[in-house]
């Protein structure tokens, strides 16, 4: 567990949380929600890059996927926005880790609220999610 001070005023806040603890931003994750065929899917991306929607909704069988509300995100997983961590979700989502967090060790992802993550082995990751690994960061 790494416990950082929060930039209130940060406009991104995985990037701001990657310089926190001086950690490179390809190994601090971000979890993204989106809107798949009608079904909340978590996508689970370096802080640099963005979600490809395509790529997750073909890594998990579908068409077409949007990004959900932040409402949605907020209530289906119990955290707030900012602090969503792929981990103890309320409900557990099909998810996605984009296959650069295999680069590394280690990497980082929210531990549930603003201003804690934890780090863990990407195969612990995918382990513990239930994860499927492809290429949806860009």
């Amino acid at each position: 567990m790494h416990a950082y001070e929060v930039d209130a005023s940060a406009a991104a806040y995985g990037e701001a949380a990657a310089a926190a603890l001086a950690i490179e931003p390809e190994r601090m994750l971000k979890t993204l929600l989106a809107v798949v065929d009608g079904r909340l899917v978590c996508g689970v991306v370096p802080v640099a890059g963005s979600l490809d929607l395509k790529a997750l909704a073909t890594a998990v069988g579908g068409k077409r996927g949007v990004m959900a509300e932040p409402a949605a995100a907020e209530r289906s997983t119990g955290y707030v926005v900012g602090g969503i961590s792929p981990l103890g979700q309320r409900t557990r989502l099909p998810t996605v880790v984009d296959e650069t967090a295999e680069l590394f060790d280690t990497v980082f992802v929210s531990a549930g609220r603003r201003g804690l993550s934890v780090e863990l082995a990407p195969g612990a990751l995918v382990r513990l999610t239930g994860a499927v690994v492809a290429d949806v960061a860009r």
